[in-house]
Order: C-alpha cells, then structure tokens, then sequence
C-alpha cells in the first residue's frame, strides 16, 4: 500500500511530551502500518514525560525513544486527520483537513496513578478512530 492510500494522522499537544505521545503510540499499535502516524506539540519540552513513559510500558507500549518534535505547517499539510490535546489556537488550521479536538487532562507534573486514566481514555478514542479511518481489510 502507497503512503498516499494510508490515512495520516496528527496529535499535536503543547509540549508533545505526553497525550500525543500516548495517542500517537497506541494508534501505531492498533493500527499498524495502515495508518501514518505523528506527533508535535507547539512547544515542545525536551523529554518524553517519564511517568507517561511508564505508564505506557505498563500496556507492553515502549516509548522510552521517542522525543518532543516541534510542530511544523508541513506536518499539517501532510495529515489527513488532526488531532489537538489542548494546545488552543496555537495550531493552524488548514481547509480540507479534519480537525478533532480531543479534551484530556494534561499529565504533565502527574505521577503514573493520575497518567493511567488518561491513557486509557486515549486509547478508547483511538480504538474508534481505527475503525473509522482504516479501511477493512
């Protein structure tokens, strides 16, 4: 399958250290390479948040990796779904593309215990995206 035949998805938070690193995650684990998969925030911290990646590797979900990347019109442009976690209007906003804003408590600060909901809720999302966007094989 061609990258132009797989849908593209962008969760973009602020500091792309938590919630879209979870949601990016999780959708690459569903969905596999069915679906193109991003991440950014409108500012970026320099680290993953530890307590989100522990909360992930509770799920088998190694994200230990993975960095902050700095959210760019390119990357808009090239998804087809985009999806913000509280970073308001510091996202841009291109005609034609799908934009869900998906209202989740920040984890930044938080422990795993405060994490784990918050992943679980994302992952619920997530799993109706799938079956939304993927095509049936």
């Amino acid at each position: 399958m061609s990258d132009t035949a797989r849908p593209s998805v962008l969760f973009v938070c602020v500091h792309n250290a938590g919630r879209s690193q979870m949601a990016a995650a999780i959708l690459t684990h569903l969905a596999g390479d069915r679906v193109q998969v991003r991440s950014a925030g409108s500012a970026p911290a320099d680290t993953v948040n530890p307590a989100v990646v522990d909360a992930m590797a509770e799920v088998g979900i190694d994200i230990a990796a993975e960095v902050p990347k700095v959210l760019t019109v390119e990357a808009v442009q090239a998804s087809d779904a985009v999806i913000t976690m509280g970073c308001g209007d510091t996202c841009p906003v291109f005609p034609g593309k799908r934009y869900l804003d998906w209202q989740l408590p920040d984890p930044a600060g938080q422990g795993v215990e405060a994490v784990r909901p918050i992943r679980d809720e994302i992952e619920k999302r997530i799993c109706g995206l799938v079956d939304e966007i993927t095509p049936v094989s």
